[in-house]
């Protein structure tokens, strides 16, 4: 029996902070290409390391070699971000990002984070609010880089600028930067924060098969999120498969019986059983 690309995800994120980014990366980008086979973008990323090998190892600190790895990667081999398609899927699919040499900031990061980990480099994600970044160790602290700009290190003041953006009005007030806001994001939650940019990716083109492939695998990571469970629920009744979604709605109410849209959410139940005794 063939596995589904649920069980492998699962199966891969089953490490933890331990799982292989660039393997789940891959197994996401499942969702469009289901055949895809890992290993020759797994190959892709270790010549990348391999070019920048020279030039990495003649660095003083991790700061310098993080440095000249993204030197190597979005100068010399044209990585970049993807300013003028932004929310194209193939942005968020670690191979066509590999292929295309451009993609959003989480993939150009999940690049510059693979690399570096086969030089021996420990370069780490942060989920900053907004738009995704990586860190490394510094001679005076951590050090901030903007993958899907070039990979150039951003300063605190600039961080600050972009917090403070980010939170529209109510960041007026902010005078320093909260440390959370650059803290290390493991991979699990890199992964997650993927797939919920193929998630309103795909919503937004109202490509519900897709939307359903996505969130399906983020409820490998977030099972007991209401809002992913009830989404599920909602794709499920779009694509008539009234069964499914009969028990992720029933499941939403269980996991979140005080939510707002109670009533409404079983009167859809009441709809959505008789539309499934209607099919038996």
């Amino acid at each position: 029996m063939t596995r589904s690309l649920r069980d492998d995800f699962a199966a891969l994120v089953a490490a933890g902070e331990r799982t292989d980014l660039g393997r789940g990366a891959l197994a996401i980008a499942r969702i469009a290409y289901p055949a895809l086979d890992p290993a020759s973008h797994l190959a892709t990323l270790d010549a990348l390391a391999g070019g920048a090998r020279v030039r990495v190892s003649a660095a003083e600190d991790p700061a310098q070699a993080a440095s000249a790895l993204g030197a190597y990667l979005f100068g010399e081999c044209g990585f970049r971000g993807n300013q003028r398609e932004y929310y194209d899927p193939r942005n968020s699919f670690l191979n066509d990002v590999l292929e295309r040499r451009t993609g959003l900031p989480i993939t150009l990061a999940l690049v510059f984070m693979e690399a570096g980990a086969r030089l021996g480099l420990t370069i780490t994600g942060v989920g900053f609010p907004g738009h995704f970044l990586v860190r490394v160790a510094g001679p005076a602290g951590p050090v901030v880089l903007d993958p899907f700009f070039g990979g150039r290190v951003l300063e605190p003041a600039e961080l600050l600028t972009r917090y403070r953006a980010f939170l529209g009005k109510g960041g007026k007030e902010i005078t320093r930067l909260p440390s959370e806001a650059v803290a290390a994001t493991a991979a699990p939650a890199i992964l997650a924060r993927m797939l919920r940019n193929l998630v309103h990716i795909y919503l937004d083109r109202r490509d519900h098969a897709h939307a359903l492939a996505a969130v399906d695998l983020l409820l490998v990571l977030t099972p007991e999120s209401p809002e992913d469970v009830r989404l599920r629920g909602l794709l499920y009744e779009r694509l008539e498969c009234f069964g499914a979604a009969l028990a992720d709605l029933r499941r939403y109410l269980a996991l979140a019986p005080a939510a707002p849209d109670v009533q409404a959410i079983e009167a859809r139940i009441a709809r959505l059983a008789q539309a499934a005794a209607a099919v038996h």
